[in-house]
């Protein structure tokens, strides 16, 4: 996907085809590449996928929270001139789309989260590696993942290079921080946008005892469970959640 990528002022993204807009939010430790397969399969399917990366090395340090990496987004709907999106996020994406809503509910028309952060962020934190080793954060990044053969040397290049840059250390704890602050079991019962849960039943991040109480707090939602699958679906069964999802956008004539 990053062949694909645009630059306009401060935003960096990707964007695919024609239709309703989704717009992807990744997570704390995740790249773009972890939606390629959604994102082609979307974009060749009658929706406009974008998918903006996130500010969450680049803000200063005070401002980097969920707080502000949703309005990070307002901001980018409002350069693509977008008025109304399904928000997808995965982890960390998942929680900002969720305060966005809180805070902007006519912008959205539907919710997707997977491995959704927002109410189990003890398990959140704990499962962000501190410095240590390689063959710790390889350990860790591979208790992501039902399949650890998910956790590529890349990946975990990648997660070794950000929690031992000390600034880019001190943004993901300011950003944990911020996620614990933002709990939204409180404002979950008013978020009446349709909502589709898909969540691997290994989930060990965010367990599946998360999902059951998004299902049970969210009025207008629906759960599928992905089987031998971790805290990141849409890497994991690329295919089984694209054909959850599309289906879900039938059912629901999104």
């Amino acid at each position: 996907m990053t062949d694909k990528l645009t630059t306009e002022g401060k935003f960096t993204y990707a964007e695919a085809g024609e239709g309703p807009a989704i717009i992807i939010l990744h997570g704390l430790m995740g790249a773009l590449s972890n939606f390629d397969s959604t994102f082609d399969h979307f974009s060749n399917n009658g929706y406009k996928v974008l998918i903006p990366e996130l500010p969450l090395y680049s803000l200063p340090l005070i401002k980097t929270n969920v707080k502000n990496l949703a309005k990070f987004l307002k901001d980018f709907l409002e350069h693509k001139n977008i008025n109304n999106a399904i928000l997808l996020g995965n982890s960390l994406g998942g929680h900002i789309a969720l305060y966005f809503t809180k805070q902007y509910p006519e912008k959205v028309s539907a919710l997707v989260l997977t491995g959704s952060s927002g109410l189990y962020e003890k398990a959140m934190g704990d499962s962000f590696p501190k410095r240590g080793n390689y063959e710790y954060i390889e350990q860790k990044a591979r208790e992501v993942f039902y399949d650890p053969a998910i956790a590529t040397k890349e990946l975990v290049d990648d997660v070794y290079s950000t929690v031992n840059d000390r600034m880019k250390a001190l943004k993901t704890l300011s950003i944990a921080k911020s996620a614990i602050r933002h709990n939204m079991a409180n404002d979950l019962p008013n978020m009446k946008h349709p909502t589709c849960l898909i969540w691997g039943k290994q989930d060990g991040v965010t367990p599946p005892e998360s999902a059951e109480d998004f299902h049970k707090l969210l009025p207008n939602s629906d759960l599928f469970w992905l089987d031998k699958c971790g805290h990141a679906a849409m890497m994991e069964k690329p295919e089984e959640f694209n054909q959850v999802l599309h289906k879900w956008f039938v059912s629901r004539n999104i």
